[in-house]
This record gives structure tokens, sequence and C-alpha cells, in this order.
């Protein structure tokens, strides 16, 4: 499995077949359930190549949300490396037959990821910026960006990329893994809890904010134009869970 980038997109929820169908007219994903788990878990595919999986909510957890995986080569390493940063294990390494050893952190700033180090080595499909459908922008709005950016960078291998001004909400730093542009680091505006956000790539934004209402969803911001002429567009499925999507103008 790709190492050190993104390589999956989790949500979890609070309706599973609400939240299917609403992603599934939106982005065209086709659903298959995952067979021999505990919990029903269902896959999320584009045209066939695996972007995500969906799933309840756990006990005591009443917040819908998405969660990114980033694939690292050794998990017992990247989660030593992760605690003498700073970081928390929440839970895990644990083993999944034929997916890999999994584990649930949180960095220094108390923001959720995952890590897997993968049961094979067949290269993720999730992350495709060339693609609708996939995950195509990573965006951490944090407490501390820079403190933010050395501890990824010291996790993941990543570099400082581009220092866009946003004006009062500060500076927009971008961030490449391999030398690819793979999302943004900014400071979380108030009073918005530090998190992941999940770009997930459309042909039309225009079309993609009619299919969120339609939906039932919530447009929270755009669509606006970004750096490279793109358009985005930031909103909250049905159940309440933070998305994004991009796509051309």
């Amino acid at each position: 499995m790709s190492a050190d980038n993104f390589v999956w997109y989790e949500l979890v929820t609070s309706d599973v077949d609400a939240a299917l169908a609403f992603y599934g007219e939106l982005l065209g994903w086709e659903a298959r359930e995952f067979p021999g788990g505990e919990h029903r878990y269902v896959i999320v595919s584009a045209k066939g190549k695996g972007v995500g999986g969906v799933m309840a909510l756990p006990e005591g957890v009443s917040q819908p949300f998405w969660m990114g995986y980033v694939g690292t080569r050794d998990i017992a390493a990247a989660l030593a490396r992760l605690a003498d940063a700073g970081g928390r294990v929440h839970r895990g390494p644990w083993d999944i037959p034929e997916v890999g050893r999994l584990a649930l952190v949180t960095d220094p700033q108390g923001v959720g990821i995952a890590l897997i180090q993968g049961a094979s080595d067949r290269p993720s499909e999730a992350f495709d910026q060339r693609s609708p459908g996939h995950g195509n922008w990573h965006e951490l709005r944090t407490t501390d960006p820079d403190a933010a950016l050395a501890f990824y960078a010291r996790q993941f291998g990543w570099t400082k990329g581009e220092a866009l001004d946003m004006g009062p909400m500060g500076t927009y730093r971008l961030v490449e893994a391999d030398g690819v542009r793979i999302g943004g680091i900014m400071r979380a505006p108030e009073p918005a809890r530090p998190m992941w956000l999940y770009y997930f790539g459309v042909e039309s934004v225009e079309g993609a904010i009619a299919r969120i209402t339609a939906g039932g969803g919530t447009v929270l911001h755009g669509p606006g134009e970004v750096p490279g002429g793109a358009l985005i567009v930031q909103a909250r499925d049905p159940q309440g869970a933070a998305f994004a999507l991009v796509g051309p103008a």
C-alpha cells in the first residue's frame, strides 16, 4: 500500500444507509458490504476503484465525521515517532486480515487521523487528483500551524510548499508529499474545532452544489475560486459530517 500519504477515507455516521444514498447521488460512488467484520462496514468506490468506507458511530460518539488514513511502511516505528513528538495513540495497533495493521491517533494539537500499514504492496487508488469521486485535497485546520507542520514533516516526510496570504485569516501553507501538493495547513477559525477537512473531486462544483442541497446537505462556504482557477465548496452532509468538494471552474 502507498506510504506517507492519505490512502483511505472513512465516514463514521449516524445513518449508514442514508449517507450511502447521499454520497452515491453526489459523487457517483458504488457501495458494497465488507464481509466478515464484527460491525457493518461498507466500501465505497468510484468506477470500481476503492475510495473509502462507511460505518456507524460507535457508542458514546454523537457527531458524524470523516477520518483520513495515512499509509506507513512500519506502523510500530510511526507510533513511536508520534508519541515522542507529543501525539497520542487512542486505539491499536490492531490487525484486519488481508487489509493491514491500523491505529487511531491524534496529533499534538488533538486532531485525529488513522494510520495503516497495508497487508500488501498494492498502491492505494483513493487519492487521485485527476479523477472525480476520489480524494483530491486535505486541509488541516489547527491551533498551531507551525507546530503541526513540523510534526507532520517529521512523521511522514511532508514538505512545506508555497505560503498563501489569506488576509485576516492568516497564512495558508501548502503541503507536499513526494513533490505532489496534497493539501494545506491553516489556523482554525474561531470557534471551529481543529480538524482535517477532506476534499473530493467533482466534474462540476455548481452541479454538485445542487445535488448537496437536493440531498438534504448544507452548503457552508462557496463556491469560491482558489489559486489555479479551481472552484471549491465546503459543506455538511445530512447527518452532520463536514466535507468539501473541488472541481474545475
